[in-house]
């Protein structure tokens, strides 16, 4: 049903980078969960009514509060695609995490009720009744909860969006909720057995753990985490590509939410070459990086020696060194500066968060390495520099 209304409604329904269609596909997704919220809520409250079960009531009022939590991913899908203003001159793309977060307390909170409910259930146990038109709501219920877990998890993964990543995993909680409360009202009707309270705390368990989860992504994406490495290859494949680029280093990614990110970095060019025109391909790049990736950029033209033999064989000489050290770290802006004593061989080091050394550990076993050096006596003056990805 989702693909066939974003078919209608939502003009270039693949483009999943633009934040037209994010957004478009957000307010769908929401508009929709809110009617199929609200109609559980109504079928489990006529049955909850019915059988005097306290499960299936507070499954009901789950689904309220499920489409209390659509309405609020709708409106922060809204907010997030409103334009940068002076207060934001960033834009609101965190709204979309922030309404994430919202939903993901909701799950908290309606587990934590369902708990305390079924636990005055346990204290003041009551016989609940059971009919076939009873369990047909449940487990049409389970079926709708099901479809809505699906589509809700596959647009997110299209869009990369938390706040529908944690809509899905409500919805999973859901299913596996009312399926529990089937099998309660099931096992109670032929058994006699009063496990309403039971099951519920188990209800309010999972949904517990599953509130528990989804803030803690979408907490990590509001404090903020690495970029995925197929994005860093795809800045770096698209820099690189240009041929008067011949590397790139101090890569920052800034996320302000989804489709709101700015990149800076350094792009290593001929220091003899031409400036007027190395600038323009620099400007080709920042145009491209918008085009295919969205995402806004700043480069910083770095010039590098490359036909000087003498510095080229000593740039690989200490490059070795660097990997001989750590394998993950890099170097870049490697000059030579030779004096009447000795040579200063002038370079930065770039350390990846997962790197355990030391700022200290890393220089001091350089340096160590490089005045060992044949050919001549070296004095390395080194930078380190800290890669946030």
């Amino acid at each position: 049903m989702i693909q066939f209304l974003a078919s209608i409604f939502i003009k270039n329904r693949q483009d999943y980078n633009s934040p037209a269609v994010r957004q478009a596909y957000g307010t769908l997704c929401g508009a929709v969960g809110i009617g199929l919220n609200i109609l559980l809520f109504l079928g489990k409250w006529i049955a909850g009514f019915l059988s005097g079960s306290i499960a299936i009531t507070a499954d009901a009022f789950n689904n309220l509060s499920d489409a209390g939590s659509s309405i609020i991913t709708l409106i922060g899908f809204r907010i997030s695609g409103q334009r940068p203003d002076p207060e934001h001159p960033f834009g609101h793309g965190r709204m979309e995490y922030i309404s994430g977060l919202l939903v993901s307390v909701a799950i908290l909170v309606m587990g934590f009720e369902l708990v305390k409910s079924s636990v005055e259930k346990l204290i003041h146990p009551e016989p609940i009744e059971s009919s076939p038109v009873i369990i047909g709501i449940l487990a049409v219920s389970i079926l709708v909860k099901v479809y809505m877990f699906y589509y809700n998890r596959a647009v997110g993964k299209k869009i990369e969006s938390a706040a529908m990543k944690a809509t899905a995993m409500d919805s999973l909680s859901d299913t596996v909720s009312t399926a529990l409360v089937l099998a309660a009202t099931v096992i109670s009707q032929f058994t006699g057995l009063l496990l309403d309270g039971w099951f519920g705390i188990l209800v309010g368990l999972f949904i517990l753990y599953t509130g528990a989860s989804t803030i803690k992504e979408t907490m990590d994406l509001l404090l903020g985490q690495p970029p995925k490495e197929e994005f860093i290859e795809e800045i770096r494949d698209i820099v690189t590509s240009h041929k008067l680029v011949y590397g790139i280093h101090d890569l920052i990614v800034h996320d302000y939410g989804p489709g709101r990110l700015m990149i800076s970095l350094h792009a290593e060019v001929d220091a003899e070459g031409d400036i007027r025109e190395i600038h323009e391909q620099i400007d080709h790049i920042e145009n491209e990086l918008q085009e295919k990736l969205h995402c806004s950029a700043t480069i910083h033209m770095d010039p590098i020696v490359t036909d000087d033999k003498e510095i080229l064989d000593m740039q690989e000489k200490v490059r070795a060194v660097v990997k001989t050290t750590d394998e993950s770290l890099s170097m870049h802006d490697f000059r030579m500066v030779k004096g009447p004593t000795n040579t200063n061989l002038i370079f930065d080091v770039s350390v990846p968060s997962g790197c355990h050394k030391t700022d200290n550990e890393i220089i001091n076993s350089l340096k160590e390495k490089i005045r060992e050096l044949p050919g001549g006596k070296y004095s390395p003056v080194i930078q380190i520099d800290h890669e946030y990805y």
